[in-house]
C-alpha cells in the first residue's frame, strides 16, 4: 500500500522512521512519500522535503515566512493528489498538519493521527479539527485517552515509541573512554545541553546554559546538536564561549554524561528514561509578562513530559525569568553533590516505563494502522 507521512520536526523524523520500518514488516510492499528527516530517508521512499526546511515556530518568525509557507501547503497538496495514498500519516507538528487533515478528508483521503498535538496543553480547541478530519488518532501517552474521552472522541493509545527508540540505540554498550575519543572530548565528566532543535528555541536557551559552564570547572559541557543546525549558527549565539558538539548522537551523548541541561518537550522524557539526572530550562519571548500570560493560558501543571507522565514532581523545572545562572547552577549543585537527590530521581524514574506502555509500542502501531487500512479497503 501507498504512504504519505508528514513530520516537521527531529523527533517526528525519529518516531515516523521508526513505524515506517515496522509498517515494512506489516506490508512488503509498502510505497512511501514523506515530509521528513534523515531517519525516514534511511527506510526508504521519496522525501519531497525535509523538515530543516518548514520549522518556523513563533508568530514573528511564521509572519515574516508566510510565503514560503503557503507555497509548502500548495506543494503538498499538490503531491499528496498526484501520489494517491492509502492512507496519510501525520506525526505531531499541527499547525501544517491539521490544514492537511482537512484537505484530505475533503478529498477522500484517509487520515491517521499519529503521536496526538499536544492540544491538552494548549489550544484545546483543535480537538474540534481533529473530530472532524481525522479518522484514527493514535497517542502515547496514557493521560490523552482520558482527555479525548471528555470530549467524546475515541483514541488508540499503543505505548510510548521512545522506549523503543531508547532500547535499539546504537552504541547503548559503548565505553566512556571510547565515546571520548572518537569525539575528540576531554577526559573530564560530562554534561549534556540539550537546548532544542529549532533556531528560535537555542536563541533564547541556549546562552542561559552556557553561562553556567565556569562554575562548574572539573565538568566538560558537550552540546546535542540538532542535526538541521549548523556549528556557525550555533558559535553566534554562544557569546564568545568555545563550544564541544555532537551530532546525531544524542542518546550517546547522555548515557556518557552525569548530568543534562535539557529545553522542555520530548527530550526531558529521553534524559529520564536513559537515567540521566536533568535540569529542564526553557525560556520565551517575552520575559516575565509572558510567563504569566503562559500560566493562565496553559492547561498543565508541568511543562516537563517527565513530570507530566507520572503526575508528580520528579524533576525541576526552570522557566523563564527563573531560567537563569543561579538558579541552574544551584540545581545543576543538587543532582552532581548531593548524593540523596540524586538517588530519589533516580528511583522516581523508574515509574516511567509503567506508565508508557512497555517496549513494542512501534510494532503495535504499524499493526493498528495497517489493519485499519485493511478493512477499509476489504
Amino acid at each position: 500500500m501507498k504512504y504519505y507521512i508528514i513530520t516537521g520536526e527531529a523527533s517526528g523524523d525519529l518516531h515516523a522512521s521508526n513505524l515506517m520500518k515496522e509498517l515494512k514488516n506489516e506490508d512488503a510492499q509498502a510505497q512511501f512519500r514523506f515530509w521528513g528527516g534523515d531517519l525516514m530517508q534511511a527506510q526508504g521512499g521519496e522525501m519531497v522535503k525535509h523538515y530543516r526546511e518548514t520549522a518556523f515556530m513563533g508568530f514573528v518568525t511564521v509572519l515574516k515566512n508566510l510565503k514560503t509557507i503557503r507555497a509548502n501547503f500548495r506543494l503538498c497538496e499538490t503531491d499528496l493528489l498526484n501520489f494517491t495514498p492509502d492512507v496519510l500519516i501525520l506525526v505531531d507538528y499541527p499547525g501544517f498538519n491539521l490544514r492537511m487533515a482537512a484537505f484530505a478528508k475533503k478529498h477522500g483521503i484517509r487520515v491517521h493521527y499519529y503521536i496526538s498535538p499536544k492540544i491538552w496543553a494548549w489550544k484545546e480547541s483543535r480537538v474540534k479539527k481533529i473530530k472532524a478530519h481525522v479518522d484514527r488518532m493514535f497517542t502515547i501517552f496514557p493521560f490523552e485517552t482520558e482527555f479525548y474521552k471528555k470530549h467524546n472522541y475515541e483514541v488508540s493509545f499503543g505505548g510510548n515509541p521512545l522506549l523503543d527508540a531508547i532500547e535499539n540505540r546504537a552504541n547503548k554498550d559503548e565505553t566512556f573512554d571510547h565515546f571520548i575519543e572518537r569525539n575528540q572530548l576531554s577526559n573530564k565528566p560530562i554534561i549534556a545541553l540539550l537546548a532544542g532543535s529549532r533556531k528560535q528555541e537555542i536563541e533564547r536557551i541556549l546562552p542561559v546554559m552556557l553561562q553556567v559552564v565556569d562554575r562548574f570547572p572539573d565538568y566538560q559541557f558537550v552540546i546535542a546538536a540538532a542535526p538541521s543546525i549548523t556549528k556557525e549558527f550555533y558559535a553566534s549565539v554562544s557569546k564568545g564561549n568555545e563550544l564541544s558538539f555532537v551530532y546525531n548522537q544524542t542518546y550517546d551523548l547522555l548515557q556518557q554524561s552525569k548530568a543534562a541541561l535539557v529545553a522542555s518537550g520530548t527530550a526531558t522524557l529521553e534524559t529520564a528514561l536513559l537515567r540521566i539526572p536533568q535540569v529542564v530550562c526553557y525560556k520565551m519571548s517575552g520575559g516575565s509578562i509572558a510567563y504569566r500570560l503562559g500560566k493562565m493560558l496553559l492547561n498543565i501543571k508541568y511543562i516537563s513530559l517527565v513530570n507530566l507522565v507520572v503526575d508528580r514532581f520528579i524533576v525541576k523545572e526552570l522557566i523563564q525569568q527563573y531560567c537563569n545562572v543561579e538558579n541552574i547552577s544551584k540545581e545543576l549543585d543538587l543532582i552532581l553533590y548531593d548524593e540523596a537527590y540524586r538517588s530519589n530521581m533516580l528511583k522516581n524514574y523508574e515509574d516511567l516505563n509503567a506508565h508508557l506502555g512497555g517496549a513494542g509500542a512501534s510494532a503495535r502501531f504499524a499493526k493498528m494502522i495497517y489493519a485499519d487500512i485493511q478493512a477499509i479497503k476489504s
